[in-house]
């Protein structure tokens, strides 16, 4: 195959400066989830199919080295709907901290629950948002798929399919059961002459992991277990559904006037021994297999296609979007611009963090900490803030976990800790960690 980006040794900056649009283009964001950065064909695997992603990424301008901004889904999708840190749109988690007393079948019910999902959405409100700052460019928007904000209204879309259950209630039909309120959205749009953008978020690869037949059959004998076989299966349906809206935007005529962008909101890996993920190694976790994505930009015509070595972030593709869209760009994002090369040659590091599940306290970043983590070159660094879960108020700490030292170009999977032999890098780049985060 063409493309087996994290293999090939001769991936560089290329031209990126899009021709002038006649008329402001439309855009698609597609966001898988918990999807691990190795498992597409692209990438170089063996173990998935995912035909239509290969052919979106040879016509895109690729990021094999992105990264999300935390390996949890709901900080992760808020960095790129606000272009911010998690410590600066502070939503560190998924959901709010309810006391041990209130039983699972209660939680969700909860006083405590409520009024803490109506605060973090209050705090999600502070930051500025992709779909309201295109509306200031005429743009209509549509809200699929996955949503913790509340109703999709809280993220400035014009239209939504969520309500405002906890991560999408309906929305989540998307892809799984249908893509007409997308394709709908798309026609509907192109029919009244509006710029649009889409926000294509479905909870796939996620589990539950319940792919048809016809896809899990092909993987039962390849995989290594019956737990992976249907996550693959699963990564090949999601992949599916991408060329279904590619053909859409085909037939109404629209391919060359909308820009493509992909990522994968955190990783997944399946333990071996059980139907879950490997929390340790994936979703979570610090390590690439929970935070680091692809990410494609694709606008035929205007974008070339080329391959980018330098490190990216979620947060870039927020300023990415609003130039190309002659929407106004804010001042204080954390994002750079993915087709200005020098300001990639020039960016030092990017950066991240992990934190609990529940937030522990909510707008105090700091106290949902579990992991700051920072990629320089080739060099990536782990630093633990002692804490360990944080899931309850009785979570846990160990102060004693020393930081990681990873050359991720040669170790992508992280197999080698040289912190103990290059005590100097880690003492530069722990400096510069702390110059970045400031989370108190």
């Amino acid at each position: 195959m063409r493309f087996l980006f994290f293999l090939c040794g001769v991936l560089t900056l290329g031209a990126a400066e899009p021709a002038a649009p006649a008329k402001a283009p439309n855009i698609v964001m597609i966001i898988s989830d918990d999807h691990a950065w190795f498992d597409y064909g692209f990438m170089g695997s063996k173990a998935v199919n995912t035909p239509n992603l290969d052919k979106l990424a040879a016509e895109s301008r690729v990021f094999p080295r992105g990264y999300n901004t935390n390996s949890l889904c709901g900080p992760s999708l808020a960095s790129l709907l606000t272009g911010r840190h998690v410590h600066r749109h502070g939503i560190t988690g998924n959901d709010p901290l309810v006391p041990a007393s209130v039983t699972p079948a209660a939680r969700q019910k909860s006083p405590a629950f409520l009024e803490g999902r109506a605060q973090m959405i209050k705090l999600f409100q502070q930051s500025p948002h992709l779909p309201r700052l295109l509306g200031e460019q005429g743009y209509v928007s549509m809200q699929t798929g996955k949503w913790w904000m509340g109703d999709y209204t809280t993220g400035g879309f014009t239209e939504g399919m969520t309500k405002g259950g906890r991560h999408g209630d309906v929305g989540l039909d998307i892809g799984r059961k249908t893509l007409a309120p997308l394709t709908e959205f798309i026609t509907r749009a192109k029919k009244d002459g509006k710029p649009f953008f889409a926000w294509y978020a479905p909870m796939m690869p996620h589990d539950p992991h319940t792919p048809p037949e016809r896809l899990l059959a092909k993987y039962r004998d390849r995989s290594p277990t019956p737990q992976a076989a249907r996550y693959h299966a699963m990564v090949e349906w999601f992949d599916e559904t991408i060329g279904e809206v590619r053909a859409h935007l085909e037939k109404e005529g629209l391919t060359r006037d909308t820009i493509i962008v992909y990522i994968s909101d955190n990783g997944w890996i399946p333990r071996t021994d059980k139907p879950v993920v490997d929390f340790a190694r994936s979703k979570q976790s610090p390590f690439d297999g929970g935070i680091r994505s692809p990410i494609l930009v694709s606008w035929p015509g205007h974008i070339k296609p080329t391959v980018v070595d330098a490190p990216a972030s979620a947060v870039d593709l927020m300023p990415t979007l609003l130039k190309l869209a002659g929407a106004r760009v804010p001042t204080d994002g954390d994002g750079l611009d993915l087709l200005d090369d020098a300001a990639l040659r020039a960016r030092p590091f990017v950066a991240g963090q992990n934190s609990t599940h529940d937030i522990r306290e909510l707008g105090r970043p700091a106290a949902s900490l579990r992991y700051r983590w920072l990629v320089a070159g080739d060099l990536k660094l782990i630093v633990s803030s002692g804490l360990k879960t944080g899931e309850t108020a009785n979570g846990s700490t160990d102060a004693t976990e020393p930081p990681r030292l990873f050359d991720v170009k040669a170790d992508p999977y992280e197999l080698r800790d040289l912190a103990a032999e290059r005590p100097a890098d880690v003492k530069r780049l722990t400096t510069q960690l702390d110059g970045w985060w400031d989370g108190r």
